[in-house]
């Protein structure tokens, strides 16, 4: 008898066509949001062009190859991406599950609640993807930009990035009753971290302290790390462990506290 539950447990698990239609549905849930797509892709390009048009000696070279516009807009750009999506977009749209039940629904369906959150990532990471490559495009147009003299860096910075600002996104959809509080606490928690990372000027322009404290944030670390990638340098051992830091503790506290309904 055992057995024979086994197997229609098995028959009925899901299987790739299902992750692949969930995750088809999730993209057109985002794309209907138009306002949920302005923040991740339009704020970043703004700040780029603020910058670009703020920085006086831009087209000066730091190092071989890379420009003072490229080593202090790009991190700044491609970490705010991430930022914005993680921390605002993705807990807001769980928020939004978990109040209309859907969530509750989905638990006794073979398509366990935990699809739906894999699904979002998925959806969410392409968003990063199409948001980092549209400010690329941006900053080498129009501002002649360089890439980062470490590609390899940068790649294993932006996953770390990507992990650290998830697991900041977790704690916000763990905690938020509602779609609206989740956005809001989104927002100044993305607001904070940026603030003190360097989204307005650079890290170094603020008070010893709020610097110091900004670097020990998933923010100030990536930006930091994706500078040391930029000019082909060895990224410190904080931003490593300020990152991996936040998403192991984004992913206990999300573990603790998330609720399906």
């Amino acid at each position: 008898m055992s057995e024979m539950a086994h197997t229609t447990v098995q028959a009925h698990r899901p299987g790739l066509k299902a992750w692949l239609r969930l995750i088809q549905a999730e993209a057109k849930m985002v794309i209907r949001d138009y306002a949920g797509l302005i923040v991740p892709l339009g704020l970043p390009l703004l700040i780029l062009v603020m910058q670009g048009i703020s920085i006086a000696d831009m087209h000066q070279e730091l190092a071989e190859g890379v420009t003072v516009f490229s080593y202090y807009a790009l991190p700044v750009v491609v970490t705010m991406v991430v930022a914005t999506i993680a921390v605002i977009n993705m807990p807001s749209f769980l928020a939004t599950y978990r109040k209309t039940k859907l969530l509750r629904r989905l638990a006794v369906t073979p398509a366990s609640p935990a699809m739906v959150l894999v699904a979002q990532m998925v959806v969410s990471f392409i968003q990063v993807i199409l948001g980092i490559g549209l400010a690329f495009a941006v900053a080498m147009l129009f501002f002649g930009a360089d890439l980062p003299q470490s590609p390899l860096t940068g790649l294993a910075v932006l996953l770390a990035c990507c992990a650290a600002m998830y697991g900041l996104g977790m704690i916000v959809a763990s905690i938020a009753p509602t779609p609206n509080s989740s956005v809001a606490i989104g927002l100044v928690a993305f607001f904070g971290i940026a603030a003190l990372g360097g989204m307005f000027g650079p890290a170094e322009n603020l008070p010893d302290a709020l610097e110091t404290l900004g670097s020990w944030l998933p923010f100030g670390a990536a930006v930091e790390a994706f500078q040391a990638a930029w000019i082909g340098e060895t990224v410190e051992a904080q931003n490593w462990l300020v990152l991996g830091g936040s998403a192991v503790i984004g992913a206990g506290v999300a573990a603790a506290l998330f609720r399906w309904e």
